[in-house]
Formats: structure tokens, sequence, C-alpha cells
């Protein structure tokens, strides 16, 4: 693991704050992240809502297996401000204001027409505690699938601020996957090249391998079971094991991702399932 280092200022500073996800079915979706996950759900004005330590997410009506909007908290008025003058110098078109989660906030959206919302957050009226006694899970990243991830990609490096950490390249020197960061973390933000444009999935960061496992004991108990893992990533080198939702979404478990240097220059690695597990099977995208 590299020691932590600060990022310049010509580097967005972020930290992955909340989902919200399409669902046929808000309620019964928020009743398996209760379950799984541990979120306290909440119903109000702004519909179904769950709440826990470090994370949060919002269930709102339509298709499954679809990413409404990804929630970027940013550390203070003086990068939100950097960041609407990167906009603004890239001539994009931007959606600005408050929001259930944001007290001041920016909206974008990429070349695929996925949604983030970059803001302050508003201190939250709902108690910040789980539904049972369970290990750390913290928001810690959100993946996509794109038939032309280039676009995507330049996008974050070049109009966000965000730094690429590391690439996967095929045979033909082509980039399959893209991982880049908005903080000393391996990755906040990835893109797979696949057949067609969709939500991959989104990761909670726990605490070391005793939380993985007690992670898998507590699905076992709710009798959801794990679809990948456990095993070993190579880019980040983090332990994970994934389960789905009932909407076909992909959850990621997570410890131990690296940590690198603002100035570390970007990997490439092979696109091989040995990259995606080191320790056995891994789920290539296309």
């Amino acid at each position: 693991m590299t020691s932590r280092s600060a990022r310049p200022d010509s580097c967005l500073t972020a930290t992955l704050d909340h989902l919200v996800l399409n669902t046929p079915d808000p309620q019964g979706l928020a009743d398996f992240y209760r379950r799984a996950l541990g979120y306290r759900i909440e119903n109000g004005p702004e519909g179904v809502v769950g709440h826990a330590p470090e994370r949060r997410v919002r269930f709102v009506q339509g298709p499954a297996n679809s990413l409404a909007c990804a929630g970027f908290a940013l550390p203070d008025a003086a990068a939100l401000s950097r960041l609407r003058a990167r906009l603004a110098a890239a001539g994009m078109a931007s959606d600005d204001g408050a929001d259930i989660f944001f007290e001041d906030s920016v909206q974008v959206s990429d070349p695929d027409g996925n949604h983030y919302r970059f803001g302050i957050l508003r201190p939250s009226s709902v108690p910040d505690a789980p539904v049972a006694p369970l290990p750390a899970a913290r928001l810690q990243h959100v993946v996509i699938a794109s038939e032309a991830p280039e676009p995507v990609v330049r996008f974050f490096t070049e109009v966000l601020g965000f730094t690429l950490s590391d690439d996967v390249i095929d045979d033909e020197g082509g980039v399959r996957t893209s991982f880049l960061r908005c903080s000393e973390e391996h990755h906040s933000f990835a893109v797979f090249k696949a057949p067609r444009a969709r939500f991959d999935h989104h990761c909670y960061e726990t605490h070391d391998w005793n939380a993985i496992r007690d992670w898998a004991d507590h699905l076992a108990e709710e009798r959801i079971k794990l679809t990948w893992g456990p095993g070993r990533h190579g880019p980040g080198n983090n332990l994970f094991f994934f389960i789905n939702d009932p909407d076909g979404n992909w959850l990621e478990l997570s410890a131990e991702l690296e940590v690198v240097a603002h100035d570390r220059p970007a990997g490439r690695w092979p696109h091989e399932e040995r990259t995606l597990n080191s320790w056995g099977q891994g789920l290539l995208r296309s």
C-alpha cells in the first residue's frame, strides 16, 4: 500500500456519497437492502430512502438494472466552485441547486447519458445507524458498462478532474476497462467496455478479511448467496465478493483497496481472468 498524499486542486477530490437506483418495485428492493446491508428504510416526500453509516441510497420508479444518479460529496464550497468553473470552461450543460442529500450541488451527464451529482452535504435528519450490528460498509465506488468507454473516460478526466489509475488492455491494444479515482483510493469510478451501455455494479468498502468473512456469514443467515468470490482483484489489489439484488444489480463487498499517490503513473493490465481475480475465475464483461 502506498502512503497517502494530498491531491492538488487541479484534480477533483470527492467521495461517493449515495446512489439513486431505478427499480420497478422501490419498496421491495429497499427491503432487500435492509436485510442485506442493514439500511434503515424511510418513506417520505422524496420516496423510499435507505440510510446507514457512510452509505445512502434512494429507490425510485424506473426500469430494473439502471442507475438514475450517483452522488459524490465535495469537501467544501471552494471545490464546488472549481468544478463549476471546469464545467463552464468545457461548455458543459449542468443542473444546479439543492436536493435531498446536498445543500448545493451541480448535476451533469456523461456521453452515455448517465447522471452524476456533485455537491456539499446537508446535515441529515435521519439517524445514521444500521438496523442491526454489522461491520463497516462504506459506499466506495460505482461502475458502468459502455459500448464506447473512451469518451466517458475523457469526460471524467478532462472535464470533471478524475485521475486515471489503471487501464485493462486487450491483445489488440484496445482499452477494455478504466479505473479512475477522485481521492487517494485506487478507484471511485470505473467503466467496462460491453455490448450495451448499462449499470454494472456498486461497491461497499469494509475493514479487512475478517470483516469480509463476517459479511458473508450475515448474508448466509439472510439466505442471500454469493455470486462471485471471494477473490482478489488485480487493479486495486482488493479482496472482494459479489451478490445480486432482486433487480439483477451487482453489489460488491471489498476490503483493503489500494491507496495510491496522486502522481502515480497509470498502470496497464492484460485483459484476462487473472486481472479480474488473481485467485481464480474472472467475470469478463465481453
